[in-house]
């Protein structure tokens, strides 16, 4: 179907309003500090062939692999309000706290017409991984990171079984309502949109959506053509640092991104399932192209990534995870990147997982913890972003693959037994250059209850590099009451006790 741009700009805004709608619903409905605040959510629309046909502006690292868990339920048998949800990374998921919910839409009540699909993921807070919070610094194997979720038919009783193995069960099943309620709003849309121009109107004007999208991108790759481009990295482990490599070559108007030569699969948890490596691509090229390109599997049409089993950035099924979509994602949006000449932006997520299993007592003025109950917190933390060719680098933003926004300090301290001592920018961590890269932040815990910590960050012992002779941004760094902590690394914090997070700078862009 050939649509005027007109009709076709109309078709773009309407798909993209639902799902913006979907999203609102989500965070609105949702319980966990984690959706309703830092809104570790995200939402898009599928054709009935599973492609994506829109998503709105939420969590990269969620919305590039989420199409891997539309066709994770795509043979299975589909009837109106019959919904799908899983988490398991090598059966649509990314890492096990972000829950997916599919549901089927239908021109109508009988089911004779399948319309597409409304997706939203959500990270949970604790999922009954090994420590509160479910995102351990030093776990081995997947089920030591939570309940691994392979796609299921959503019913009260599958709800009740799952939320059942992790902590906080009633925020669990609140939250999994509202990702339903999300997707309820995205199905009505949807067969609203059909009723008004048709079902093979729908199908015509989202293909129509898709080849638009397809044809932009490889008119903006077409303009980065030249040769061969590469750049290489490290992830800091453990036990050290594990190179990753990229080759970038664009030939005509699409774009290959190989990361042969990179580490191999990790006995820890950096690793990813490929999904979620394509969707860090995804995410940089779409940076290097057209913001304004309809986000849309046409956009990523394009694009080819290759990397072989048994790679950190391709894992076997069954290796752990939990640090491979927040962390290794973010290298790999570092990488493509910087082999465009972009100065890095801080690489982290810097994860901060709280919790406490114990029922803790009253704390001497702060009478809101004597009631409090067993908790789990967790959340990310913005620095600073990479200096672009003609600006500063933004300052104290969640860059690259997270896109959340951070917990207030109000609504942490009113919910959970902790004191914020300090929150403020790390004034001078961006990298100088012609233009500046963006400052990180620092943000420092007190513990009013006993409780454990887990930390799983990055560019704590290699700075975010600059580009065409910026300076690299300043390195974050980790500390217990004073004294240093590894990149990587978790404990129990006493009452008392303070947890200092210093988030890297970016890095900067010319001499």
């Amino acid at each position: 179907m050939s649509l005027d741009p007109i009709a076709l700009q109309v078709v773009t805004g309407a798909l993209r309003a639902a799902c913006d709608e979907m999203g609102a619903t989500l965070v609105r409905s949702a319980h966990s500090a984690n959706i309703k605040e830092r809104r570790d959510c995200s939402t898009a629309l599928f054709d009935p062939a599973g492609e994506m046909v829109m998503q709105a502006e939420h969590i990269p690292v969620h919305l590039g692999a989420m199409p891997a868990a539309v066709e994770a339920v795509l043979d299975r048998e589909h009837v109106p309000g019959r919904s799908w949800l899983l988490n398991d990374p090598f059966a649509g998921g990314t890492h096990l706290p972000d829950i997916t919910v599919v549901t089927p839409v239908f021109e109508d009540e009988r089911g004779d017409a399948l319309l597409g699909f409304a997706a939203n993921r959500a990270h949970h807070a604790d999922v009954g991984g090994a420590v509160p919070g479910s995102m351990p610094a030093d776990s081995t194997t997947l089920e030591e990171e939570g309940v691994v979720i392979p796609p299921t038919a959503m019913t009260e009783e599958v709800v009740e079984a799952l939320v059942a193995r992790m902590r906080q069960p009633a925020q669990r099943r609140a939250d999994l309502r509202a990702q339903l309620a999300a997707n309820t709003v995205g199905v009505r849309r949807l067969a609203e949109l059909a009723s008004r121009i048709g079902a093979q109107g729908l199908r015509e004007a989202t293909a129509a959506v898709l080849d638009y999208a397809e044809r932009r991108t490889r008119a903006s790759l077409a303009a980065l053509a030249g040769p061969p481009r590469g750049a290489t990295d490290v992830l800091e482990a453990r036990e050290g640092d594990l190179e990753l490599r990229l080759r970038a070559t664009i030939d005509g108007d699409g774009l290959t991104l190989d990361f042969t030569g990179s580490a191999a699969q990790h006995p820890g948890n950096l690793n990813c399932p490929l999904a979620v490596t394509r969707s860090a691509c995804l995410f940089a090229v779409r940076v290097l192209t057209d913001p304004d390109i309809p986000p849309s599997a046409g956009a990523h049409r394009p694009i080819r990534v290759l990397a072989p089993e048994g790679l950190l950035l391709n894992a076997d099924p069954g290796a752990a995870v939990a640090a491979g979509n927040v962390e290794t994602s973010s290298r790999v949006a570092d990488l493509v990147l910087r082999a465009f000449g972009r100065a890095a932006g801080q690489g982290t997520m810097n994860n901060l997982t709280l919790g406490n299993e114990e029922e803790p007592g009253p704390v001497e003025g702060n009478p809101a913890t004597a009631s409090a109950t067993p908790f789990t917190y967790y959340e990310t933390l913005g620095g600073g972003q990479g200096a672009c060719p003609d600006a500063d680098g933004p300052s104290g933003v969640h860059v690259a693959m997270s896109n959340t926004l951070n917990t207030p300090v109000e609504a942490l301290e009113l919910e959970f037994p902790v004191r914020v001592v300090e929150y403020a920018l790390r004034r001078g961590s961006g990298g100088a250059g012609r233009h500046r890269g963006g400052d990180g932040v620092a943000r420092e815990l007190e513990a009013l209850t006993p409780m454990h910590f887990s930390l799983i960050t990055e560019r704590r012992r290699h700075a975010p590099p600059g580009a065409q002779g910026g300076e690299p941004g300043g390195m974050g760094r980790n500390l217990l009451d004073g004294e240093p902590l590894a990149p990587k690394a978790s404990g129990v914090l006493r009452p008392g006790q303070r947890l200092r997070i210093e988030t890297p700078g970016g890095g900067g862009h010319g001499a």
